[in-house]
């Protein structure tokens, strides 16, 4: 790699042998292998590193401000941008830098009687929740946090500034609603807010056999009102924040106790079902903390995905309780979809699967002395078994570095439009370091 860095600012740059190597190319939940790692502070720092990038042919993948697990992709340069978030608030209009965290967002617009719908952990990026959809609390009753996004400040792979929104460049805009970091380096989000004065917050323990309950919870969502949003998940011990078990989670925009309760009782009143917290939170409060993990030691395999599930049928119900249940270090997790989701047209975002009325998820944890051969094998077939009921896979639960997973991702006109983009805006592939759309026809090699 060249030493020249005389062209102009790319920020601080950080080489094996630095004295900020070692913490520079840690992560989340490992130790990252770049060729180099750039702190970005402002946006002419972008520009600059990318051009460097360029120069020096190096692939890019880009550091959020959140919690990804990406940073484990060997090589190329590794582009930290979480310096970049600022918040700006100007009545319902929220600029956010393309660093900053949804903890710090939802706290600032709480200030402000607002809220966006957003992840569901407070260190969760507003960047990469934000590009692959985002699927939060609200996802019922405002849509994907991508829904909610107006413009956006994009720096390409030639170092060029764009703002995109639906005026300027429409094409693009729509690609960064759901397509990934496929195009350039967004370095402030613009987002239509929503009045919000809390939430009710809700917890239910669940004992004995889920299939009922979750018969019920399916049933009741089919006409619940929009307000509220459903979260169901099933455990093993993993850390304070998600007690071992099978639980429901419900989130009612606003602080109508009664409304909530009247809609909640089917599920309260459900034979098995415990309540266990039930009250008027700010919605700051309701996100939570990611597990903390141990760079040092290897992230446990996982054998399973997540799908976009059109009908949760009893079928679907019986697979995934079964799934959990035959894999005692495994996880199950179900949420709510349609309302404002399903709003939206599936060509009027990059996003697939928006005839989904629920996202599931279920994985086997893959550590030694946990799965063989044939455990695993026969949790590979029980989760494909699942996946095949969908219509469609959330990128933002998966960090697979398989070069063809964006295929399962989006639908076939979904791909080839994306693909026109990514010609349009990165044709040399500069930002492959994701669930990659390949710059040609059909997302083929151009």
């Amino acid at each position: 790699m060249s030493n020249d860095l005389s062209s102009g600012a790319v920020g601080t740059v950080i080489r094996p042998g630095d004295p900020e190597w070692e913490s520079a190319r840690r992560f989340h939940s490992g130790i990252g292998t770049p060729a180099a790692v750039i702190r970005a502070a402002t946006v002419d720092d972008v520009r600059g590193a990318l051009r460097y990038a360029s120069a020096e042919h190096l692939d890019v993948m880009i550091r959020g401000g959140g919690h990804s697990a990406w940073g484990g992709v060997p090589g190329g340069l590794t582009l930290d941008i979480s310096a970049l978030d600022d918040i700006q608030i100007q009545g319902t209009r929220v600029r956010i830098g393309g660093g900053a965290q949804w903890g710090a967002v939802a706290h600032a617009l709480a200030e402000r009687g607002l809220g966006i719908s957003s992840g569901d952990t407070a260190s969760v990026g507003v960047g990469g929740l934000t590009l692959g959809g985002g699927i939060g609390w609200m996802v019922r009753a405002w849509g994907l946090a991508a829904d909610q996004l107006v413009g956006a400040q994009l720096v390409t792979a030639r170092g060029e500034v764009v703002e995109a929104t639906d005026a300027s460049h429409p094409e693009l805009l729509w690609a960064l609603r759901g397509g990934g970091g496929n195009f350039g380096v967004v370095t402030r989000f613009d987002f239509e807010a929503h009045r919000l004065d809390g939430v009710v917050h809700a917890v239910y323990g669940i004992e004995g056999d889920a299939r009922p309950i979750l018969r019920a919870l399916r049933d009741l969502m089919a006409s619940a009102p929009r307000d509220l949003t459903l979260t169901y998940m099933d455990v093993p011990a993993i850390d304070p924040s998600a007690p071992a078990g099978a639980s429901i989670t419900a989130v009612w925009i606003g602080t109508d106790e009664d409304a909530a309760r009247r809609a909640l009782a089917p599920l309260a009143g459900a034979p098995g079902v415990t309540e266990r917290e039930f009250g008027v939170q700010e919605y700051p409060d309701v996100l939570l903390e990611a597990p903390e993990f141990d760079p040092e030691q290897p992230m446990p395999g996982f054998v399973g995905g997540n799908a976009l599930l059109t009908v949760l049928d009893d079928d679907a119900i019986e697979r995934i309780v079964t799934f959990r249940e035959q894999n005692p270090a495994s996880v199950a997790f179900l949420r709510s979809l349609g309302g404002a989701y399903g709003d939206v047209a599936q060509d009027d975002s990059a996003f697939p699967g928006r005839a989904a009325t629920w996202f599931a998820m279920a994985g086997a944890f893959d550590v030694p002395g946990l799965l063989d051969d044939a455990a695993r094998a026969a949790a590979l077939a029980a989760w494909e078994a699942i996946e095949a009921k969908g219509c469609g896979v959330y990128g933002n639960f998966s960090v697979s570095t398989d070069a063809e997973f964006a295929e399962r991702m989006y639908p076939p006109a979904t791909m080839a439009r994306l693909a026109a983009v990514k010609r349009e805006w990165d044709p040399g592939n500069v930002f492959c370091r994701n669930h990659n759309v390949k710059p040609g026809p059909n997302g083929q090699p151009g």
